[in-house]
């Protein structure tokens, strides 16, 4: 799915008369951090039509019984409860404080009741799991925070889970990865209902670009990342992703790594898929892109040269599959990074995680 297209499809549903588009509801939980929680009620919530931004009327809703207490431990009170999202059109789960458990019955049944009659639907990062748990992404794409991408396709492996993306929009179904991003599902909520200059007016006053640019300079924002799951420790599949992780330098293959594992191809892949939830082939290129854009990062490394040490058959490859993910080509990307170094007030320090590249032999552990 497009990070920002201009215009979302329709929604299937036509919005029954007694909801208004312009009627956010906002459901918060006992909890929930309180800076997603804020992002909705302050883009949504706050007249700023003197510097030309849109209004909405924004309705905090309670999605259970409260008091309920943000992650610092402060106490809200939310002024509405579960009813009043039946005059809403755009109902915003902004998070939800377990990923392995499903929000209240109430909740999801007024998530899936404001979706039957036509009302736009978001959750913006961990709010994707109670979109998920209310049955609203089956078969749709979405996206969450990449470290709980992995669990979201795992808990609803009907659900296309695209952690590369800021956020999805499905038409009346949208989820946005981490923080920031939700910000960004926000703005193009705004332009979407009333045009650029709407959400550029607004983006002005909250001091925000009004959108995130797409090709190398946003690459250089987009780190994929080798965190797995926390329990794979005790799989007996955890050895073979050490081994596949420090020989990412050689080629090989899934059914290699199903032969470390003794194990059918068909075995191995869905042994693979339930314990990560990502396929085996798709989590093995993600690997070697990673790599990749690490060398880029810190070597001078032809990208023929990149292409070789991370695995890959030919420097085509490399491209193409560097390309689908971070949606720049490899050159672009050392080039956009290395601008961005040169800009920086710590020129010469490992940008991010201070990632070192291996050299072959040296050891490491899975998610290092």
């Amino acid at each position: 799915m497009s990070q920002d297209p201009t215009h979302g499809p329709e929604p299937a549903v036509r919005l029954a008369a007694r909801r208004r588009r312009e009627v956010v509801a906002v459901l918060l939980f006992s909890g929930s951090p309180m800076f997603e929680s804020s992002i909705p009620l302050s883009v949504f919530g706050v007249d700023r039509q003197d510097a030309g931004a849109p209004r909405y009327r924004l309705l905090a809703c309670a999605g259970e019984d409260g008091p309920l207490r943000t992650t610092g431990g402060l106490e809200l009170r939310a002024p509405y409860g579960l009813g009043a999202v039946a005059r809403a059109g755009t109902v915003i789960v902004p998070a939800w404080r377990s990923i392995t458990g499903p929000p209240p019955a109430a909740a999801l049944a007024a998530l899936r009741r404001a979706h039957s009659e036509g009302a736009r639907i978001v959750g913006l990062c961990t709010g994707a799991f109670a979109l998920g748990a209310a049955g609203l992404l089956d078969g749709r794409p979405a996206t969450t925070h990449w470290m709980y991408a992995p669990t979201l396709a795992k808990r609803y492996p009907s659900v296309h889970v695209d952690p590369r993306e800021l956020f999805v929009d499905d038409g009346d179904i949208l989820t946005s990865a981490g923080t920031a991003a939700g910000i960004d599902l926000c703005l193009h909520i705004v332009r979407q209902d009333h045009g650029p200059e709407a959400a550029a007016a607004l983006a002005r006053r909250l001091v925000l670009p009004p959108r995130r640019g797409n090709g190398a300079d946003a690459a250089q924002h987009r780190h994929l990342d080798r965190s797995l799951p926390e329990d794979i420790g005790a799989d007996p599949l955890a050895e073979v992703v050490a081994w596949a992780l420090e020989h990412l330098h050689e080629q090989f293959d899934v059914e290699t790594l199903a032969a470390r594992a003794y194990m059918s191809r068909r075995t191995f892949d869905r042994r693979f898929r339930a314990l990560t939830g990502s396929a085996p082939l798709q989590w093995l290129i993600t690997q070697r892109v990673l790599q990749a854009q690490r060398l880029l990062e810190v070597s001078d490394y032809s990208v023929d040269e990149v292409a070789g040490r991370c695995g890959f058959r030919s420097p085509v490859a490399l491209r193409g599959h560097f390309r689908r993910q971070l949606g720049a080509s490899p050159a672009a990307y050392r080039a956009a990074y290395r601008a961005r170094q040169q800009d920086a007030p710590d020129r010469g320090k490992p940008a991010g995680d201070g990632f070192t590249p291996r050299v072959p032999g040296q050891r490491s552990r899975p998610g290092q």
